[in-house]
Parts: C-alpha cells; sequence; structure tokens
C-alpha cells in the first residue's frame, strides 16, 4: 500500500494517526490537495482550447443555457460575480461569450454564447473523456464521486444556515 505524506492509511484501512487533529486526518486539507490537483490536471487539457479552468466553468454554464445574467450565474458557480467580471471580460475579448445590459432591466448584466464560444462546445467533448483517462477512474467511479461531493456541498450549505 502507498504512503503518501497527505494520508497513511494502515493495512486494516484505518488511519494511522489516532489524533483528530493531525493534518492527514483533516478532510478540509483532503479536499483543498484534490482540488488544486484536478484543477492542475485540467490545465493540459484545456490549454489546446484556450481556456482556463475557471473560464471552462463559465463555458459550461452558457452552453446549458446559451444566456445567463451575472448574478444567475454567479448563483451557479457559487462564485460573487465580481470575481466572474473580469473572467468574463477575458472571455469576451476571446470571442466566446458577449456582455451586454438587458433591455427589461438596465441593471441587469447578460452574457451570451457567441457563435464561436458554441463552436468550442464541439472541441469540449473530448474534455470529460480525457479526464477520466487521466484520472484513470471509470465513469461510474466518477459519478459516485461526484455524488458523494454533491452530498458535501448540500451538507456545508446546510451547516452555514443552522444558527451557531
Amino acid at each position: 500500500m502507498n504512503d503518501t505524506p497527505l494520508v497513511r492509511i494502515c493495512e486494516n484501512g484505518s488511519m494511522s494517526s489516532p489524533d483528530p487533529l493531525t493534518l492527514e486526518r483533516q478532510v478540509c486539507f483532503a479536499l483543498t490537495v484534490a482540488s488544486r490537483g484536478i484543477v492542475a490536471a485540467y490545465k493540459p487539457v484545456l490549454d489546446p482550447l484556450g481556456i482556463t479552468h475557471p473560464q471552462y466553468l463559465v463555458m459550461l454554464a452558457l452552453w446549458e443555457h446559451r444566456t445567463l445574467d451575472l448574478s444567475t450565474l454567479a448563483r451557479l458557480l457559487h462564485q460573487e460575480a465580481s470575481t466572474l467580471s473580469p473572467l468574463i471580460k477575458r472571455l469576451e475579448a476571446q470571442g466566446l461569450a458577449r456582455r451586454e445590459r438587458s433591455a427589461a432591466d438596465e441593471r441587469r448584466l447578460e452574457i451570451t454564447l457567441t457563435p464561436e464560444g458554441e463552436a468550442l462546445r464541439e472541441r469540449a467533448r473530448q474534455v470529460p473523456i480525457e479526464m477520466a483517462a487521466r484520472l484513470q477512474k471509470t465513469p461510474e467511479e466518477l459519478a459516485e464521486l461526484h455524488r458523494s461531493m454533491l452530498e458535501l456541498i448540500e451538507a456545508s450549505q446546510r451547516s452555514l444556515e443552522e444558527p451557531g
């Protein structure tokens, strides 16, 4: 069995340290390291498409909805609108998206997929397949991991709503 600095698992499947405050036992640490690793693994897959991982997430939302106002996009991506604004400006500079004030409500900024952005979708179809291969996971394993992550997201959101 591999003995990595991140998590050392004993042969019986338990973690090697009984101390609940060791770094290796922290779910937050494992998630942080895994997140950084996954984003890094996406880089060589997304580079040929000319987009970064955060831009890929915006494009996924636009490919699904075609047009979104900034606040809806921010809610979908669990991000602040102010964080997304520079990212969307770069997508617009690349010709993949267009920003326009809503005709119905000038306070709303709408982000619309361009024909170039739509064409990029075809090239991006291989991204999930290539990522599964890079991570050496079957579609079923990734679906189970996704389900578990969604449960964690929901649980963390509920914990924020509970009186503290």
